[in-house]
């Protein structure tokens, strides 16, 4: 628990198939139809079952988890973030459309406009469970029960850190607070949780003490919070499976990407029994912000597809990153997990091959589940023959092995010269089947330079050279082989 942080403290598979790919023949599904340069294909479907499925444990809630979406409470707190009322309620309908459990919101305490939006959100009607996140004192506690949520989080730093630079109290003033707090929310009949802040620098006898206390009195949930995301996975393993044995209500989850290990720590706090992880959309928030909710999904999903298919609406994600990034003024990372460019992108000829037969074998989660689309990059020097026979195939040419490989090889000679489009693929492999129509030589790209078509020239005349000594050598190899 980052004991050399804290001099004070105590010592402290997926079974599912890939399928088939949607959108194939190059047209993806609407939203991520703008891939140039590559090509959406279609895939035979193959069962797969994951040797790598997390072993089974009692205390485990990675088939049960529920979701506390903090985009607008912790998103708020992203350097480029700023919700109109307008916007807030157009975020919080995608957030209760896609099928959260819970949606924060900003204390009601920070500003008189926060306040009218809390009350505006909560009169929505919305399927989600409406929370607002307030200090641990009573002046926001009254104020919150004010504004129709369905429950109130209560945090305070527990770290001699904060103890001492940011509130200033101790242990005692924190416990006998939390106790009047819980009780004045509890007597409004809603949902209250307590929630340590600093949690992995703070002292564990301290933590489970007022844990244990307020589970007592009767709180719905306790918090752990990574607040500066210090914490690795074992770390946070070790004190929620500890924690899980001091109290019996719900365990809810707040992880910091500080160190990158946010969605890695809300997987290994699940596991060891935690049942909610708070996440924001993109992952906005403080600093680095915290567990992306597309990068829970894409942990979960490849742990058990079944729930979380049920659960979420996995179609409606790239919509939603894409509805925050726009308001956050931000563009959504190349490696986003599943929504990213690259997220479905095979490029390799090796891994376009295998995916072609079998897309389990470079993928752990299925695009469609997702609404999207698998892509190969196959206008590349890396390309492979099998990549452009699938190409040909949805240009509607037939070739026989051997010419696929011989235009898969000017491919990639013009590819080792410059970069190539799509198009300019397209147009070697038409050009190509032309000539073996007609019998004559066509000109494969007539839009290339004199230097281009030199160097053209150059690389298949070696590539022809290679082709004539490997014919060859190749027979003589295999009489030794063979012992001749």
């Amino acid at each position: 628990m980052c004991p050399s942080c804290e001099p004070a403290a105590a010592a402290n598979g997926n079974g599912a198939s890939n399928g088939a790919s949607n959108g194939a023949n190059g047209s993806a599904k609407g939203k991520d139809a703008n891939h140039d340069g590559f090509t959406a294909i279609e895939s035979k479907v193959h069962k797969n079952v994951s040797p790598y499925q997390p072993v089974g444990d009692f205390l485990s809630n990675v088939s049960s988890f529920k979701i506390i979406e903090s985009t607008l409470r912790e998103g708020e707190q992203f350097a480029n973030a700023f919700f109109d009322t307008a916007k807030k309620i157009e975020i919080a309908k995608a957030l209760d459309d896609f099928g959260v459990d819970y949606i924060e919101l900003t204390s009601p305490a920070a500003s008189e406009q926060s306040r009218a939006d809390c009350e505006a959100i909560c009169k929505l009607g919305l399927k989600a469970k409406i929370l607002t996140h307030i200090r641990c004192n009573m002046s926001d506690a009254r104020l919150a029960v004010q504004t129709g949520v369905d429950g109130v989080d209560v945090v305070i730093g527990t770290s001699s850190y904060l103890m001492e630079h940011s509130h200033g109290k101790d242990m005692t003033y924190i416990t006998n607070t939390a106790i009047e707090v819980i009780n004045f929310v509890k007597s409004h009949n809603i949902e209250i949780r307590f929630s340590s802040e600093d949690s992995f620098r703070s002292s564990l006898v301290d933590l489970l003490s007022i844990y244990s206390t307020v589970d007592k009195i009767g709180v719905n949930r306790v918090g752990i919070a990574d607040t500066v995301g210090c914490a690795s996975p074992r770390q946070v393993y070790d004190l929620v499976r500890t924690l899980r044995g001091v109290v019996s209500c719900d365990i809810e989850t707040h992880f910091h990407n500080d160190t990158g290990c946010a969605i890695a720590n809300a997987y290994c706090a699940l596991e060891a029994g935690a049942t909610h992880v708070d996440t924001s959309v993109l992952g906005i928030g403080e600093r680095n912000g915290i567990t992306p909710l597309g990068g829970l999904m894409a942990r979960m999903i490849a742990a058990d597809r079944d729930y979380v298919i049920s659960k979420y609406k996995l179609h409606k994600l790239k919509d939603l990153e894409d509805l925050v990034a726009q308001a956050v003024e931000v563009n959504i990372p190349f490696n986003n997990p599943v929504t990213g460019f690259c997220a479905f992108t095979h490029k390799a000829g090796i891994h376009a091959k295998a995916i072609l037969n079998n897309p389990s074998t470079y993928e752990i989660i299925n695009p469609s589940d997702f609404g999207l689309s698998r892509y190969v990059h196959f206008a590349s020097r890396l390309t492979g023959w099998n990549a452009i026979k699938s190409r040909a195939s949805q240009l509607n040419i037939e070739m026989t092995d051997e010419q696929y490989k011989q235009v898969t090889q000017k491919i990639k000679a013009l590819a080792d010269i410059r970069p190539i489009a799509i198009d300019d693929a397209d147009s070697i492999i038409r050009a190509f089947h032309l000539g073996i129509k007609t019998g004559k030589e066509v000109e494969l790209l007539p839009n290339m330079t004199a230097e281009e078509k030199a160097l053209l020239a150059e690389k298949e005349a070696s590539v022809t050279g290679k082709r004539a000594l490997d014919e060859i050598t190749e027979p003589a190899a295999k009489k030794v082989n063979n012992g001749a």
